[in-house]
């Protein structure tokens, strides 16, 4: 069943929030009031999670600016995360993350989100986009083998925060471009619109 215009079930998990001490959990509550992508993955230290997990680290300035955050979610333990984490790429790690990953070793979170593979005690790749007030308004469950787009996921949080109607393959608009500046041509006059100043006239002509 479609979790999709329902509360996000509630979870809190034992997290790499605090890498150091690892005594930090991480729950739904700490993004009350942002939207949240909440992945779950199978397992670390396997070979697609890796490419999900650093592909989110490496754009998560471009959640934060329009007011996301980030959170992966496996069936691991926090101490087997943070040594993911702590592990360089090129030996199969993420060498270092920006956001946390919650452990949720009793199943029941995957479970609830609807992605637990019972019979493996893993996750499938599913991901939810839940709004700023806790409700779940976007969903997709990948096989294990494939993983999931980051433009996509930006571009469904941009959709939904427009509150309108969002044909196939809408894109946000670019934000407009200021003309750069020229000494003596523009003179700036707001953030928006510039006046022009026509260059002095040459004696004689």
């Amino acid at each position: 069943m479609s979790l999709v215009g329902q509360p996000a079930p509630d979870f809190k998990l034992p997290s790499t929030k605090n890498l150091a001490t690892l005594a930090e959990d991480v729950s739904l509550s700490d993004y009350r009031g942002k939207w949240l992508v909440l992945f779950f993955y199978p397992m670390d230290f396997t070979f697609v999670c890796p490419t999900e997990v650093t592909a989110f680290r490496d754009r998560l300035e471009e959640f934060q600016a329009i007011e996301a955050e980030v959170v992966g979610v496996s069936t691991d333990s926090k101490f087997t995360h943070k040594a993911w984490i702590e592990t360089a790429r090129n030996n199969n790690g993420l060498g270092g993350l920006n956001y946390p990953l919650a452990a949720d070793q009793t199943l029941k979170v995957s479970r609830d989100y609807g992605v637990l593979i019972e019979a493996e005690g893993v996750a499938l790749r599913g991901l939810f986009i839940i709004d700023p007030e806790g409700i779940v308004q976007y969903e997709v469950v990948h096989n294990k083998s494939v993983g999931r787009s980051v433009d996509e996921t930006l571009r469904i949080i941009q959709a939904l925060q427009t509150g309108e109607l969002c044909a196939a393959n809408w894109q946000p608009k670019p934000k407009p471009q200021k003309p750069p500046y020229r000494p003596g041509y523009f003179d700036w006059t707001d953030a928006d619109q510039v006046t022009i100043t026509p260059p002095p006239s040459k004696s004689g002509s």
